[in-house]
């Protein structure tokens, strides 16, 4: 029998590359840093090439290396479109997942879009932080993903934007300009708090963190309880029991793309830009009559 290249170790290689490294990559997929060491070197030892050399710190993929990337996406795209043909249970669910920030206004037209368009099909969602989400996404165990966009090579389509604002409780009182901005914020890595604290200091303004949180409604507490500021997205309406800040410097807006694993139909994934082309499109509307 001929030897064969193995759909796991094409997997982990393949997201050496989308996750940019082989610590990364081993995140994503759940298993050890010296597991997909161990592929790597597999996948060299059959194809009996040296696929990654290293460049400096970081790890780079010879010429064999890219070659073996386009094959191998090509190989999991065949096989992951026949699983989900075969697998008729999953084929009856689209799990779809969304960051915290944009789940309470995006998620509701687009869950609903989803189950009109496909009402013998079962749709579940996940709410999670933006890199938890691309690596599921990555991992192939959720469908789409709503993911906010840090800057950081975030993959998938833009599909829209949405303010950044400050948010304090009511009685909150700015402190004078020779002390410290208090900051509640997301614990790192977190794009809205590093976009935060660098506009505060191109001001000459101390920032501290007072206060984080792995979620948002821990954020939103923190900000309600008067401890300082928060830096949330904003497609019109202010979480209960904050109000925006006007008198801090703009944070301008942060993107938001739709990301999809690989092997979905193309039918879901046109459906699900379609809502959030919509949902959008309502937003700069209103945005642009209250401005």
């Amino acid at each position: 029998m001929a030897e064969t290249l193995d759909i796991i170790q094409l997997r982990t290689f393949v997201a050496i590359d989308e996750c940019g490294g082989f610590g990364r990559a081993a995140s994503a997929l759940h298993m050890s840093q010296p597991t997909v060491s161990q592929h790597v070197r597999s996948l060299e030892k059959r194809l009996q090439q040296q696929l990654v050399q290293r460049e400096g710190r970081r790890a780079g993929f010879t010429l064999a290396g890219e070659r073996l990337l386009a094959e191998a996406r090509r190989i999991l795209a065949v096989h992951d479109e026949a699983l989900a043909r075969l697998d008729a249970t999953r084929s009856r669910t689209i799990v779809v997942g969304s960051t915290e920030t944009a789940a309470e206004q995006i998620l509701p037209e687009l869950l609903s879009t989803l189950r009109d368009a496909y009402p013998d099909r079962q749709v579940q969602f996940h709410i999670d932080r933006s890199t938890q989400m691309t690596e599921a996404v990555t991992r192939g165990t959720i469908d789409l993903a709503i993911v906010l966009d840090t800057g950081q090579a975030v993959p998938g389509t833009e599909v829209g934007a949405l303010p950044l604002h400050w948010y304090a409780s009511p009685g909150w009182t700015a402190p004078e300009d020779d002390r410290a901005v208090p900051l509640v914020a997301y614990v790192e890595p977190c794009g809205m708090r590093q976009r935060a604290i660098q506009e505060l200091n191109g001001q000459g303004r101390r920032v501290e963190i007072v206060a984080e949180s792995g979620s948002l409604e821990g954020v939103i507490a923190a900000a309600r309880a008067g401890l300082g500021l928060a830096v949330l997205p904003s497609a019109g309406r202010a979480p209960s029991g904050l109000v925006v800040r006007r008198d801090m410097p703009d944070l301008g807006r942060i993107f938001v793309r739709l990301i999809t694993r690989r092997g979905l139909e193309d039918d879901v994934a046109e459906t699900a830009l379609q809502a959030l082309d919509g949902f959008f499109a309502v937003t700069r509307y209103v945005h642009a009559v209250s401005a």
